[in-house]
């Protein structure tokens, strides 16, 4: 059973940074496309980064050069650091898991429960 965990969301003012981790049982990442999604309130569903089977990743532009992603293939681990935080960027962030390699399969088959992230100014 593929289970994803995220942990280290919580409060923190603006300009401040976090670090978002994301631990995986049941699966081993080395072939899998690794996602961070959040979702504010009254919002849709954003894809923030990917990181695909190769390594390469991709960033939504309204965090591009503040959030950078990382992965751990021996730990089966995935971050989220997140710097310079703004207001916009409260939501609950998801991580989550597909073994469409590439990241362009038609979804993500595997989330976690996410974890929250608010920030003040």
């Amino acid at each position: 059973q593929v289970q994803l965990v995220e942990s280290g969301g919580g409060p923190v003012q603006a300009g401040g940074s976090l670090r978002l981790s994301c631990v995986a049982s049941g699966v081993t990442f080395d072939n899998y496309c690794m996602g961070w999604f959040r979702q504010a309130p009254g919002k849709e569903r954003e894809r923030v980064a990917t990181n695909d089977w190769r390594g390469n990743q991709r960033y939504a532009d309204s965090v591009k050069g503040r959030f950078t992603v990382s992965k751990d293939n021996a730990k089966n681990s995935f971050d989220l650091q997140m710097n310079n935080l703004k207001p916009e960027d409260t939501a609950m962030y998801y991580c989550a898991a597909t073994n469409y390699g590439n990241c362009r399969g038609p979804r993500f088959e595997y989330w976690g429960q996410g974890t929250q992230v608010t920030v003040s100014s």
